[in-house]
């Protein structure tokens, strides 16, 4: 029997925040997906961004053989021409919701304006109805028309996710190194869902606490994966923890709290990178819990932040 481990405390000024969400800890299964998805169903109208200064376009991308097209969304200052670095971003939702309009006006401020770079957004297929290899294919599929097009920057390409989208850019950076490309400058994953065996201490100790603990994650991982979730056969192109080589993977970012599910397999995959020889930035927000950044007003949100864009900047900038 697996010990009982005492839970990280939360940072105070996030508690308040997270006490006042509704739902707070209460696990779900697959029929509350349909729900899930009407509350992550809000979008950032193209007006706004368009009145913000940004140019969007949607595009669709060939997608998988034999199946659909990959829609993207692609917002940029509309004041920059010329082939533009990219930000390549992979939404969250625990691979069973979500929308690849989540955060764009975010990005485009943090990143578009702050960076000067374009910002394309993914809309992958979500399980159960599209389980692996479907949504990382969709991505990779994405990804790879995006380096192809004349009005970006080959050679400087970001990827980035959070949650679900974090793992599934762990993901599809293996599958670029170990498919012949596209080359991507960085990947920057944030509170990645990485490991689907979902044991670890920090899945212990916080169950029951936050946004998304053990029990709503063997959901997501179920759906994703079906009954060989936690096998001896799930392909790290699913779960990038499976992987047993994490050489020849770029500069890499991670970061996550302290005090949420994804913190032990995150803080391992950094250790793992390092160990191969690869350059990786670890942050371990102290009490923060999965998704605080959600909170821009907590000075540990804002404090993230800035380590993001930070990073983001000098890699940028070689």
């Amino acid at each position: 029997m697996s010990e009982v481990l005492p839970p990280v405390p939360f940072d105070p000024e996030l508690e308040v925040f997270l006490n006042a969400m509704p739902n707070t800890g209460q696990g779900f299964t697959l029929e509350d997906v349909p729900a899930m998805r009407e509350l992550t169903s809000h979008i950032t109208p193209d007006e706004a961004l368009e009145a913000d200064g940004f140019t969007v376009e949607h595009r669709a991308a060939p997608g998988p053989q034999g199946a659909p097209e990959v829609p993207l969304v692609i917002v940029r200052p509309a004041e920059l021409t010329g082939p533009l670095p990219v930000i390549y971003s992979i939404h969250g939702g625990g691979m069973i919701s979500g929308s690849h309009r989540q955060a764009l006006d975010v990005m485009a401020t943090e990143w578009g304006r702050e960076l000067g770079c374009a910002i394309v957004s993914v809309d992958y297929r979500l399980a159960p109805e599209n389980p692996h290899p479907a949504p990382v294919e969709d991505c990779y599929a994405g990804l790879r028309w995006v380096a192809e097009q004349d009005g970006f920057d080959p050679e400087r390409i970001v990827i980035t996710g959070g949650s679900a989208g974090g793992g599934l850019a762990a993901a599809v950076a293996l599958m670029c190194r170990d498919f012949g490309g596209p080359a991507l400058l960085g990947q920057l994953l944030q509170c990645p869902m990485l490991d689907d065996r979902n044991d670890t201490p920090s899945a212990r100790q916080m169950r029951g606490r936050g946004i998304w603990d053990q029990q709503n994650n063997e959901v997501g991982w179920t759906a994703l994966l079906g009954e060989s979730r936690g096998g001896d056969d799930v392909s790290p192109y699913a779960a990038p923890a499976r992987a047993e080589d994490l050489s020849g993977l770029p500069p890499t970012f991670i970061d996550v709290g302290s005090a949420e599910t994804f913190r032990d397999e995150d803080v391992a995959y950094a250790t793992r990178i390092w160990q191969a020889g690869g350059i990786a930035e670890l942050h371990v927000w102290p009490g923060g819990f999965h998704g605080f950044r959600m909170f821009p007003g907590a000075r540990l949100s804002q404090e993230s932040a800035e380590a993001r864009t930070n990073w983001l900047r000098r890699l940028l900038s070689r």
